[in-house]
């Protein structure tokens, strides 16, 4: 009997329980708000070692999972060696962008958590629609309402005067994180979300493989150029701040929490349904994350809670999560009636009599 995969549910559950403690410990940070710390890290300078805290997350993942045999097998010096083609080769580079972007969005003063984390979930969200409908993918009404309510909490959030100072740097950000997610969404429609578990989980693979890599790569670059100071703070990353005691073991943590929401948001955007339904799974998981994540700032580190503005919005996600959820687990048990029914044997005809 074949293993029916794991539900789309899972995943975004999977995806709330990394991103949470995530975004909330990346921001505690950035600000030096955590026991024995002496001031805040510049995200530029926390990257270097979260990212290889989430390579070895990757490597150690994959493994134990045996999903390295799923990649396509290309042929060096005579050996078969798993490694990426070329869409899944680009879709990885878009994963790096997305991965050092969603750190640093984090990490900027002046912009809560939540905030950062709507105004990037919203873009995406308004991005799905956009790429089913140039993939030539067929939305569901349930998608449509759930996409509306999200976008309908993102005009709460909004609504909110003052309090929201965004620099030219964390807009570059948001923006090349949008980038990012649109050329990759893009790139899964046309080639994965396949019914077949088997040709996601290559797709996966692959652009795992080249994901994170990548993100290390450019900024081992970036730290050897040196010039200004945001290239400074990166090399400071890959030196002085890997013996700092005090810090190192967070940034760790934040690698490892930053692969995990990789894992588990790369699963859900894979899934065979059209980007509709399953970027707002994702989007809303994070969100809901995004709230948790700035109540714990506020129990356990004395932040401002978050604004009944975004308290307000965070209740239309659930709403959305209630459309996306209810008429699939509706239809279901009809499917399989009509499925069962049509396996049944035909009735024997009677003879003429």
């Amino acid at each position: 009997m074949k293993r029916e995969a794991p539900s789309i549910w899972w995943f975004a559950f999977g995806y709330f329980a990394a991103y949470a403690p995530y975004s909330a410990l990346t921001k505690a940070v950035s600000k030096g708000l955590l026991p024995g710390m002496t001031g805040g890290v510049s995200g530029f300078t926390m990257l270097p070692a979260t990212v290889i805290a989430s390579l070895v997350g990757m490597m150690v993942f994959l493994t134990a999972m045996g999903w390295w045999k799923h990649a396509t097998k290309h042929k060096v010096l005579g050996f078969e060696v798993p490694g990426p083609t070329k869409l899944t080769f680009a879709s990885g580079l878009c994963t790096a962008v997305i991965i050092g972007t969603t750190t640093l969005a984090y990490t900027f003063s002046g912009v809560s958590i939540v905030f950062m984390m709507l105004l990037m979930r919203g873009g995406v969200l308004i991005i799905a629609p956009i790429v089913d409908a140039t993939s030539g993918r067929k939305t569901k009404w349930f998608s449509w309402v759930a996409l509306l309510l999200s976008l309908g909490a993102l005009v709460v959030a909004f609504s909110e005067h003052g309090g929201y100072a965004i620099t030219i740097v964390a807009a570059i950000d948001v923006a090349a994180y949008l980038a990012g997610y649109f050329f990759r969404l893009r790139i899964m429609s046309s080639k994965a979300k396949s019914p077949d578990p088997a040709a996601n989980i290559r797709y996966f693979v692959e652009e795992q493989m080249v994901g994170t890599p990548a993100v290390l790569v450019t900024l081992a670059i970036v730290a050897l150029i040196g010039e200004g100071d945001v290239m400074l703070e990166v090399r400071e990353g890959f030196t002085t701040f890997l013996t700092q005691s005090d810090v190192i073991g967070y940034a760790i943590v934040i690698g490892l929490l930053s692969q995990g929401t990789g894992i588990f948001g790369g699963l859900i955007l894979l899934d065979k349904r059209e980007n509709t339904f399953c970027v707002p799974v994702n989007r809303s998981s994070s969100i809901l994350a995004g709230v948790v994540a700035a109540w714990l700032l506020t129990w356990l580190l004395g932040n401002p809670p978050p604004s009944g503005y975004q308290m307000a919005g965070a209740g239309l996600i659930i709403l959305a999560i209630a459309f996306l959820s209810v008429p699939p687990l509706l239809a279901r048990p009809k499917a399989a009636a009509t499925a069962a029914q049509a396996q049944a044997p035909a009735p024997a005809s009677e003879g003429v009599k």
